[in-house]
């Protein structure tokens, strides 16, 4: 049997300090890492998701990056599709595999499955399709706020399926895709979990906003524009992004757009760990420990199996 027989994941909310804990534990276990991050799959989009640097790329193998320019659209779908190949080539060849990222939809639909929802309406679809956008849009937001605020007007596919689905079963597709009722295990891992307080945290998050900003952020935004035009509905959902192209575009000032993006990333935090807590089996660990701490307790937990045992 290989020395580590489960899939690892290491959660935690934004600037938590999870992927340098999850870097760590692959140079220690000669892992690769999986990334469960819905914008670190864009090209060129790095400083502002905090994508491993190329140094970090070329100490540990990571997987699930880089995939598509941010012109494009990426689905959750086709993450677990990837994902499972990934996970079923590495368990086949008994290679240890690290699980982290900030995209707790991603690890849901992963580790329990998709909301498959109810078949296609023809009917209601052509129905539907003769309307144009921003009725379809002012129809989701009024039936589903939550997905309205996330499809953006644009995106005729998900607008439709959003309505579609609400009209079939009375019920908005974000409340479906949020259902945690009864979870299938598709992947069996151990969990562990960085917690901090929630005003360490933020200093954390208003600290990382800043170093950001410092190492090239907006001009990283800037160049996205003159090569790609726009972000696709998706890559524009990235937290900063927006606020920065308001800037750049002359609706915001610099110093408005980065207050608004600490702010963003607060409420992103919180988010996260809302989901996060929801996981069960997650061993969660005082983060304001130095992670080094945490090494030998979780790579003990990893070759025995199973986590360490609550004090």
């Amino acid at each position: 049997m290989a020395p580590y027989h489960k899939m690892l994941v290491i959660i935690g909310p934004t600037a938590s300090g999870k992927s340098d804990l999850a870097l760590e534990l692959a140079r220690q276990s000669s892992a690769h890492l999986l990334s469960i991050d819905s914008m670190q799959v864009y090209r060129d989009m790095n400083i502002g998701t905090a994508k491993p640097t190329p140094s970090e790329q070329a100490q540990v193998p990571h997987h699930l990056i880089d995939l598509v320019p941010p012109n494009e659209s990426f689905t959750v779908a086709r993450f677990v599709e990837l994902a499972d190949n990934l996970i079923h080539t590495t368990q086949a060849h008994q290679t240890p595999l690290i699980a982290t990222g900030g995209t707790p939809l991603y690890y849901k639909s992963l580790f329990e499955g998709l909301f498959e929802g109810p078949g296609a309406d023809p009917q209601l679809r052509a129905q539907l399709s003769a309307l144009p956008n921003d009725q379809l849009h002012a129809r989701l937001t009024l039936v589903d706020p939550p997905a309205a605020a996330r499809i953006h007007t644009n995106d005729t596919k998900r607008l439709i399926r959003a309505l579609e689905v609400h009209t079939l079963t009375g019920r908005p597709i974000s409340s479906w895709q949020t259902e945690w009722a009864t979870p299938h295990i598709r992947h069996h891992a151990l969990w562990f979990g960085l917690l901090w307080d929630r005003d360490t945290l933020n200093r954390r998050i208003n600290a990382r906003t800043k170093s950001m900003i410092a190492a090239g952020w907006l001009d990283e935004v800037r160049s996205l524009l003159n090569h790609y035009g726009q972000l696709s509905p998706t890559a524009a959902e990235a937290t900063g992004y927006r606020q920065l192209i308001d800037h750049l575009q002359g609706r915001l000032s610099l110093t408005d757009a980065i207050e608004q993006i600490k702010i963003s990333t607060r409420q992103l935090a919180r988010r996260q760990m809302k989901w996060f807590r929801r996981f069960p089996n997650v061993h969660w660990l005082p983060a304001t420990q130095p992670l080094a701490s945490h090494i030998d307790t979780i790579l003990k937990a990893w070759r025995e199996g199973d986590a360490p045992t609550e004090p």
